[in-house]
Formats: structure tokens, sequence, C-alpha cells
């Protein structure tokens, strides 16, 4: 069911629209195969995610506007210091926009698709719930 009175969109950096899409054509395997699994899911007929969608100035891996909802597939760059720093300032921007951000690594995806998008229904489950 859609949710009523959805926030504007997020503002973007216009120049990330290239890049975004250079993106959508090299998509990781791992980001390949949730888009895979994502799109059959019988959720996403009814509420389409996008995939690397700027929002504000950073481009994100799925995005569904409906459901307020970010989610990352992190590789093992995501490991170091710096990248978590760099991730958790990505967050914080994201969640100080209203939205929600879920991350699985490649990992898991690749070892686990079906785990992962259990937990990815559950959690559409549980936003449908708070809806107003």
């Amino acid at each position: 069911m859609p949710r009523k009175n959805l926030p504007p969109h997020i503002p973007y950096n216009k120049s990330l629209v290239p890049k975004a899409k250079e993106l959508r054509n090299q998509l990781t395997p791992p980001e390949r195969q949730f888009w895979k699994a994502l799109r059959q899911m019988p959720s996403y007929k009814n509420h389409p995610f996008n995939r690397q969608k700027p929002l504000g100035e950073y481009i994100v891996d799925f995005y569904c506007h409906e459901y307020r909802l970010v989610i990352e597939i992190d590789g093992d760059s995501h490991g170091t210091e710096e990248a978590k720093t760099k991730d958790q300032k990505r967050t914080a921007f994201l969640e100080s926009k209203g939205l929600r951000v879920v991350r699985f690594t490649n990992r898991e995806v690749g070892r686990n698709i079906e785990g992962v998008m259990d937990s990815l229904e559950n959690l559409l489950n549980k936003i449908k719930e708070e809806a107003p």
C-alpha cells in the first residue's frame, strides 16, 4: 500500500548524474545479484527501487522513495577506518533527510542472497506497519 503524504524528493547535485548512469551500467557482481533478486520480490512491483541514485552529494546503491529507504552493498574497501568514517558521514547525512539506511556486505549477498532478501522483506513490512 503506498504511503500517503510522501516528503518531497531529496535535492541532489546534478553533476552526479553522468557518474550515476555510468555506475548503473557497471554494477559490481554483488550489486547485480542483489538487483536481480530485488526485482523478483513481490514488493518490488508496487514499490520500485532506483539503482545508483544521486541524493545530496552522494550516489547510493539502491533507493526507494516511497519507503525512504537506502540500501548499500559494501565491498571489501568499506572495511578500512577511512572508509568507515566516510560511510558514517554519508549515513548521518542520509538519516538527517529522514531516510533509513541498510547495509549488506558483498559476502552476505554472495553467500546468502535469500537471507538478505528475507531481511529486506521484513524491513519493508515493518516500514509499512509504521506508516501513518
